[in-house]
This record gives C-alpha cells, structure tokens and sequence, in this order.
C-alpha cells in the first residue's frame, strides 16, 4: 500500500474523529438536567460555589468550553468525575482491564468456535448434525446477550450455586496468588460464557456461508480435478479466499472488547468501563462519559486503520498504489 493511501486514511480519521469529539461536547450540554447539581451542595457558601464552578470551568462561556475541552482530550487529562472526584482517566484504567479480560477471553472464543464450526459445517452441508449446529447457532444468535446473561445467572448461580452471582472477586478476597487467579477466573466464567455463547453464532453463519460459496467456484473445482486432499482444498484454496473480510471483521470488532461491555457488565455487576460509564450516563458525569466516548471513538478509528492494512496483507490481489 503506497504511503500516500496511508496518510490519506489518517487525514479522513482525524477529521471524523474531530467530528466525533464535537458531537459528544454539544449533546451533553444540550440534554436535559443540571449536572452542576453533582458538583455543588445546597451548603456551600458562594464562594464555594464560585471555585468549585471556576475549578471546572463550568463558569466560562461555551466557547471556551469547548477550547479547554478539546485540549483536554488531546492530552487525555479528562478531569476529575463529578460524583465520586476522582480523575477519570485512573478510574478508566483501574476498570479497564477487567473489562479486556472479560471480552477479550470472550471474543478469542467468538471467532474460534464461530469460524473452526463453520469452516466444518460448510462440508457437512445438508446432513443432520449441520442442521442442528446451524439451528443452535441461529437461536442463540437471535436471543438478546443479557437475555443469556439472565438466565446463566439464574440456572447456576441461583437454582445451582455453582458460580459467584456478582462481582469480580470473592468477600473477603483470597491473599496467595494462584487463589487470586483461581477465584477471578471462577467469577468470569458465566461472564464470558454469556458473551460467548451470544456472539459465537454470526461469526459461525458468516464463515459457513462464504465457504459453501468458496466450495463451488472453478478454482476449488480445479483444485479437486488435481487430486489434492479435501483438507487442502478446504484451507488453502476455499478459507484462504474468504480470510480477508474475515480478518476485516476482526478489527472492526475490536471496539467491542469495549462497548459490548455495558449491558454484560451491569447484568454481572463487574467493576468494568461498560458499568462504570452507564453509571455516569444517568449520573450526568460529564467528564466520565465524554473520556469513555473519546477513547472508544479512537478505539474504532485504529481499528478501521488496522483492518484496511490487514486486507491488503492477507488478500495479495489488492494492491494500492
């Protein structure tokens, strides 16, 4: 790819991503409610009142709002969280690797069983055993992931209390290290089973139905006309040609080890990004949400940028020069 595309596609990405951050200054001033509420108590005196307003800027007109917010968020300094005071960006990375570990281990198991079942069911196309795999995998993936998430909850941590009901880590919390391990793996388990077993199904559908089209082109005709094993045939020829949207889909869902996290997180009650920004959308935390959305905003971009490089590598057909 000619350095020219590249730098062409890191222009188009600034620019949306400066759209992006002006969008998510404007709707959050624009919604009803007063979010001064959080900061200022009926008890402060107006000189209280008026540092606290000055301390985060909540005194300046719009304009320079919008100045100091931006600056803001070019140097990741999102402020400090108007209901709890904490900076937001320690709160943010306090929460976020719970929030990689649960979708992170989910999402591996998304693509893994999605593609390797449905590279499998495409040869299998027609027989018992690919109508029941492909009916599962339809179901599960029409049901809502928190629907799963409930009833996993509801089957072994309730009815068989199997696994914690909440939380990430046991009351009190081990002290030795592999108890540690042990008891946060125990409590992500029906985390991740349910983002698993809510996301596996489109990935398993995609990879099926490219291959059985892969299956009947000339080229794997050709190739079985030759004699080579129908191993070869399936992974060389039928997947190799279906690998790059493939490997496209990987990058765009990236995003999701962040944003799929929110209802998964809030159901399971984990100390993650997902709860915590869902906590400062209703709490009006303005500095909270506008981190989180500027952070998942450049995640997208990245992961845009990534899987427009990664197409070119694995397809040797497209070459931009």
């Amino acid at each position: 790819m000619s350095g020219t595309y590249i730098w062409r596609r890191i222009g188009y990405g600034l620019i949306t991503l400066f759209i992006i951050v002006t969008l998510n200054f404007v709707i959050f001033r624009i919604m009803p409610g007063d979010p001064t509420s959080l900061v200022l108590s009926p008890d402060f005196t107006p000189e209280m009142r008026q540092l606290l307003l000055e301390k985060y800027g909540l005194d300046q007109p719009l304009p320079i709002q919008y100045v100091l917010y931006l600056k803001s968020m070019l140097t990741f300094d999102f402020g400090r969280s108007f209901y709890n005071r904490q900076p937001v960006l320690e709160e943010l990375l306090a929460r976020l690797p719970n929030t990689l570990m649960l979708l992170g281990t989910a999402f591996v198991l998304n693509v893994f069983i999605g593609v390797t079942l449905g590279l499998r069911m495409a040869t299998k196309q027609g027989t018992r055993l690919e109508a029941a795999v492909t009916g599962v995998s339809l179901f599960l993936n029409a049901m809502p992931g928190f629907f799963i998430g409930l009833l996993l909850l509801l089957a072994f941590a309730y009815y068989w209390p199997i696994f914690p009901i909440r939380g990430t880590m046991s009351v009190p919390p081990p002290t030795e290290f592999w108890d540690i391990v042990l008891d946060r793996i125990h409590h992500f388990i029906l985390p991740v089973a349910a983002v698993t077993l809510s996301g596996y199904g489109s990935w398993y559908l995609y990879t099926r139905n490219n291959v059985i089209g892969a299956l009947s082109q000339d080229y794997v005709l050709t190739a079985r006309a030759k004699g080579l094993p129908e191993q070869v045939v399936l992974y060389r020829h039928a997947f190799r040609s279906v690998l790059p949207p493939i490997v496209t889909l990987v990058f765009l869902s990236l995003p999701g080890l962040i944003t799929g996290a929110v209802i998964t997180e809030q159901i399971f009650s984990l100390y993650g990004v997902g709860r915590y920004l869902i906590e400062a959308t209703t709490q009006q935390d303005y500095p909270v949400v506008q981190g989180a959305f500027y952070i998942i905003a450049l995640a997208v971009l990245i992961s845009n940028m990534l899987a427009d490089l990664a197409y070119g590598l694995v397809d040797p057909r497209i070459r931009l020069r």
